[in-house]
């Protein structure tokens, strides 16, 4: 391989993109809430990682049903971001959520893995357009921490656009199917056979407002909306035709409710089987835990006519919608795949780019040389049009290898060529910064 030192050292990067791993597939509720991870902890790891490691191009993303690292380093660095993440949840063993984390370090599957989680395929409720909302916070933070570079940058860039193909092209983005979809679904199902039941929502953070949403197009009318920032409520109940209370009642609406819809963290707000005791008997039946780490109490469910519903619990919802976007499944994993060859494609390109630009420095360098002995005897005219010529002969002759070396980027093959240009022309004793060169 090349050594054009830091210029190529950056982009040869993008060549070791990781990702670390943990969701609802390979870990039960208790262990993801025990290492979710708010705004202010997503950005508060990025610091550290940043500190403590040399990962670059690095996002973190947290959501109610998975936790995850991407980075770039030659170095599996699993075992050093799990620590820091342990460390920013306030605990030191990691022996027991270890095993619970997937580590994926080959670079092209952990690609993969980001645009199949970006675009909803890796969801629990297949589609779901919340996540890629989430992503892009997350990759908000990581710009902000200065941790997104040019690989990123231009990674994130080419998920959005798929995103939009698969907006266009396919069925996969119709209809509702998402988790705050299924929510409503299941309290039209848990209800049918209460008269105008009183549903109440606490929370009103981004699934809490999508859940409200729903709520107007459902059979569903008498709804309560509960949030510590009462504006927002407000806001939300205005939009939603639904009744709104003051966060100081929270207690006295839990005990007029029939169901009970919590999206607000379980380290802000505790629903406990105790107090829910002293509701008396005009007590919810239904609890439904959209929190990450819960707010609910599992242990309700031991209670007679009484029953808790979580994240876990909110399966794949049997719907038309549903059914045409695992129908679409197939059209979105070939735009992936399109969106994916075009960004490897970038990626050779940023490598090859380095030394295209030295190749062409070095031969500005001669034509400069050879244009000073003579520019002196020509006549303003003269020299410009000498200028013009030799230029465009420059760029002719930088032509041919750049469209071959762009080809055999495009066939994988680039290493032998750059290989060969650099030991020609000496490039990897000068640097110079990348660029694309403008033929």
């Amino acid at each position: 391989m090349l050594n054009f030192a830091s210029d190529i050292n950056r982009f040869q990067m993008q060549n070791h993109f990781k990702a670390l791993t943990l969701s609802y597939k390979n870990a039960p509720i208790v262990i993801r809430e025990e290492v979710a991870l708010n705004e202010i902890a997503c950005r508060n790891l990025l610091d550290k990682i940043r500190e403590f490691t040399e990962a670059q191009d690095v996002l973190v993303l947290s959501t109610c049903n998975r936790t995850e690292v991407y980075y770039s380093s030659p170095k599996d660095l699993s075992r050093e971001i799990v620590k820091l993440l342990a460390i920013e949840k306030g605990f030191v063993a990691t022996k027991r959520i270890m095993p619970h984390f997937r580590h994926i370090t080959a670079h092209q599957e952990a690609v993969q893995h980001l645009f199949q989680v970006a675009l909803g395929l890796e969801s629990q409720v297949v589609g779901d357009m919340q996540i890629l909302n989430q992503v892009k916070k997350s990759y908000q933070w990581a710009s902000d921490a200065g941790m997104a570079g040019p690989f990123l940058h231009r990674l994130m860039h080419t998920i959005f656009f798929a995103n939009k193909r698969v907006a266009n092209e396919t069925a996969f983005r119709d209809g509702a199917a998402s988790v705050s979809y299924a929510t409503v679904e299941l309290v039209e199902e848990l209800t049918d056979h209460l008269l105008n039941p009183r549903v109440l929502m606490i929370g009103v953070g981004e699934i809490g407002a999508n859940v409200c949403d729903n709520f107007r197009k459902s059979s569903i009318e008498n709804l309560t909306i509960v949030n510590r920032t009462h504006h927002k409520a407000l806001e939300l109940a205005q939009k939603c035709n639904a009744r709104v209370a003051y966060w100081e009642n929270v207690w006295e609406e839990i005990k007029l409710a029939d169901v009970v819809i919590s999206s607000v963290p379980g380290d802000c707000f505790f629903i406990s089987k105790a107090e829910f005791e002293q509701c008396g008997p005009q007590a919810p039946t239904f609890f439904i835990d959209l929190s990450m780490p819960r707010s609910i109490d599992s242990d309700l469910a031991a209670l007679k006519g009484t029953s808790v519903h979580n994240v876990d619990s909110i399966r794949n919802r049997t719907t038309q919608a549903l059914e045409l976007r695992l129908a679409a499944i197939p059209a979105v994993q070939y735009i992936i795949a399109d969106a994916i060859a075009e960004f490897s494609n970038w990626t050779r390109e940023m490598t090859m780019s380095p030394a295209l630009q030295q190749f062409k420095n070095r031969l500005e360098e001669v034509r400069e040389q050879e244009i000073a002995r003579y520019l002196k005897k020509l006549s303003t005219e003269e020299k410009a049009l000498v200028e013009t010529i030799t230029k465009n002969m420059l760029n002719k002759i930088v032509r041919m290898p750049a469209m071959r070396l762009k080809a055999a980027c495009m066939r994988g093959e680039s290493d032998a060529l750059l290989e060969g240009l650099s030991s020609l022309f000496d490039l990897e004793k000068e640097e110079f910064p990348a660029a694309d060169v403008r033929i």
